[in-house]
């Protein structure tokens, strides 16, 4: 009889944690997606009118685009994880 650690039956298995991360990324690839259009109206509208926003909207943008980078990092390191598995 194999012998279980108890802390094992708790981990995660790779299966489920993909399962998770799918779900995850379909999520915020539609949530992507209505953001961008919402950005890409912004835009337009503030080139038409000339508008002016605060410096919060730079900072924000700027904290975005690099958790976005660094998702892209984290979403490349487990593709390369899973090549490197077979």
């Amino acid at each position: 009889m194999m012998n279980v650690d108890m802390h094992d039956k708790d981990e995660p298995t790779v299966e489920a944690t993909l399962a998770v991360l799918s779900q995850a990324l379909g999520k915020a690839s539609e949530d992507l997606c209505a953001v961008r259009s919402a950005i890409d109206l912004a835009r337009v509208d503030m080139a038409s009118h000339n508008g002016s926003h605060t410096r919060d909207v730079i900072r924000d943008a700027e904290r975005v685009v690099e958790q976005l980078r660094k998702t892209d990092e984290s979403l490349s390191d487990v593709l390369d994880h899973l090549r490197n598995a077979d």
